[in-house]
């Protein structure tokens, strides 16, 4: 049975980028309820309780037909916001490292890779995420879908464009939210995921 994890800060600590209003309605109301829908849906399917969700998400096209959407959804759901949360640090941080380097390598510059990161999210239809990949490669996909589906791998990063990530603080602004999303960026962790491979 897969459990909603404790945010790394407390609900108020990314204000004002995001409230916690936004922050408290995002983690206890709506990834629970990713998690309720995925529990449910292994419980209808009991040998996939044995894989790992990253398994489940990687696989998805040869899951059991009455469970593949509920866990496309759900379980991309429950994985997403898991590492959205963590992708976050009050107060922001620095880019540095490897990760830098190769950024810039790739994109020219760090301000063309996040004009690039901002470009796939705001034009992004409807709901979905925009996702750094470990090849550095900047995807936008619908719903709660992930590169892993795409079989590209675990992402590095993802920038969650869903309205209820931020329409009770930036209404139908969505590049104001995306451009302030930048300020709490948990880099660190970031460069970890990509340097440990």
């Amino acid at each position: 049975m897969y459990t909603l994890p404790e945010l790394p800060y407390a609900y108020d600590a990314l204000a004002p980028t995001i409230s916690e209003e936004v922050m408290r309605l995002h983690h206890q109301k709506h990834h629970q309820t990713y998690v309720d829908k995925l529990n449910a849906a292994i419980s209808q399917e009991p040998d996939l309780a044995q894989a790992s969700l990253e398994e489940l998400l990687s696989g998805i096209g040869s899951l059991p037909t009455a469970v593949r959407s509920a866990i496309r959804n759900h379980g991309g759901g429950h994985y997403n916001h898991n590492l959205f949360w963590k992708c976050m640090v009050p107060g922001g941080s620095r880019l540095e490292g490897k990760l830098v380097d190769d950024i810039i390598t790739k994109w020219g510059s760090v301000d063309a890779f996040k004009q690039e990161f901002n470009q796939k999210a705001t034009g992004l239809f409807g709901s979905g995420w925009v996702w750094l990949t470990k090849d550095l490669e900047i995807i936008a996909l619908a719903n709660q879908d992930t590169p892993m589906m795409e079989g590209k791998g675990e992402p590095l990063m993802g920038l969650d464009v869903w309205e209820h990530a931020y329409y009770l603080d930036y209404k139908n602004k969505r590049d104001d939210y995306i451009t302030q999303w930048w300020n709490v960026v948990n880099w660190p962790f970031i460069n970890k995921r990509y340097t440990q491979g």
